[in-house]
């Protein structure tokens, strides 16, 4: 048998990742950030990379308001993140070339949601056969692409008119 060492999970499982505070509420003042891997930020709304993706290019869609629940929304915040969920996967679709997403959020800790506090969606693009045999039996996701370089592709996209 052979062991697949993925020691950076660690940080994730034991709650470990380093940083303070609400990571959706990381360096406010900029459009983007390589290290908090924020792709896109506007006074409503960020657009970021998950740290621990389910799949290459998972993004993670947010109000800017630190808000929880989705009631609390504004409508301007409300349309505002709908139409970057449709330009985040026209962006995905362009660059990663999926076969389908997993859009969603999960409102609440007991419906699944990592950041209870912090409202936000999944998009989790998604190929055939994208998740084989490791994730079933090891509970491994491989990722084929490491998360800087996706970032340095989609980054543009979102800066462009």
């Amino acid at each position: 048998m052979k062991t697949l060492w993925t020691p950076w999970r660690m940080e994730y499982i034991e709650g470990k990742n380093g940083s303070t505070g609400c990571f959706f509420c990381a360096s406010p003042d900029l459009p983007h950030s390589i290290e908090d891997l924020i792709l896109y930020r506007d006074r409503l709304l960020v657009v970021l990379m998950n740290r621990f993706p389910y799949a290459n290019g998972h993004l993670l869609v947010a109000p800017a308001r630190h808000v929880a629940d989705i009631e609390a929304l504004s409508i301007e915040e409300s349309n505002g993140l709908t139409a970057m969920l449709v330009r985040c996967t026209s962006i995905l679709r362009r660059h990663l070339q999926p076969d389908g997403f997993n859009i969603g959020l999960n409102l609440g800790e007991v419906a699944g949601a990592g950041v209870a506090s912090h409202l936000h969606w999944h998009i989790v693009p998604r190929w055939h056969g994208d998740h084989n045999y490791m994730t079933v039996l090891a509970e491994v996701r491989t990722i084929p692409e490491h998360i800087d370089k996706t970032f340095a592709r989609l980054l543009p996209d979102f800066h462009s008119s």
